[in-house]
């Protein structure tokens, strides 16, 4: 499985993908955030689904964008869509016949020299697509349940990004402590408004130790100091010894 999420406020967009690759009895630790630099501007791409399928698409993506130029976000997610089309022509037939099933979430976010802003892109296998806009600050795929409650609690437009990123983290860690198919190193990528560059960060387990062991203290003091007065009338009714 896989956590991959991303944040879109005014300030800019945060990325967040984990690592693991799960095939059978065996994990590996594989990308699933790539960034693209190009025509005066940047953006990233993060994928949940079959992992050939993924490689196909990014592969024949790379193909094109050598010759194509995108002059606005949503013509790159268009070409993308493009691209997974083209691998679900070529190979749906025979990964169903296997007992696989076709499927390919993507996430793409950034800012290309004629958007007026970032923009955050979700698209489906089928090859279309939605824009998340800062009504909706936060898209994510793959093991998407656990990490929500987080996000929908703290964030909003005008979030700061450093907020942002550790509201990111604390519900990836939230997916990993609670799923054993999501896990460390997650790789970041961070984009501020108008400045058409990204940066990357990988995080390892380590890097982080010291964060998710407050988080954790953290949460259990909040547990603690929850007063206990508004349960006393259902303790109440318990038989008394």
């Amino acid at each position: 499985m896989t956590y991959c999420l991303a944040i879109k406020v005014k300030e800019g967009l945060i990325a967040l993908a984990d690592t693991r690759i799960t095939t059978g009895t065996e994990t590996t630790v594989k990308k699933k955030l790539t960034v693209v630099e190009k025509d005066g501007g940047a953006f990233f791409i993060m994928t949940s689904g079959l992992r050939s399928v993924r490689d196909k698409a990014v592969v024949y993506f790379n193909e094109l964008i050598k010759t194509e130029k995108f002059d606005k976000l949503y013509q790159a997610v268009n070409a993308f869509g493009q691209q997974v089309r083209r691998v679900a022509d070529e190979d749906r037939e025979i990964l169903e016949r296997s007992g696989f099933r076709f499927d390919l979430n993507t996430i793409i976010g950034g800012q290309l020299r004629e958007d007026e802003e970032h923009r955050l892109f979700l698209l489906y296998p089928e090859g279309n697509w939605v824009e998340l806009g800062l009504g909706a600050p936060f898209v994510a795929i793959g093991n998407s349940g656990h990490g929500k409650a987080i996000l929908n609690r703290v964030l909003n437009e005008n979030s700061d990004m450093k907020l942002a990123l550790k509201a990111a983290f604390l519900s990836f860690d939230s997916t990993r402590v609670s799923s054993n198919n999501v896990d460390f190193p997650i790789d970041i990528a961070l984009y501020k408004k108008d400045t058409f560059e990204l940066a990357e960060q990988r995080y390892t387990q380590k890097d982080l130790s010291e964060v998710s062991a407050q988080w954790d203290d953290e949460l259990k003091n909040a547990l603690m100091n929850i007063p206990n007065d508004w349960m006393e009338e259902a303790f109440n009714k318990l038989p008394q010894q």
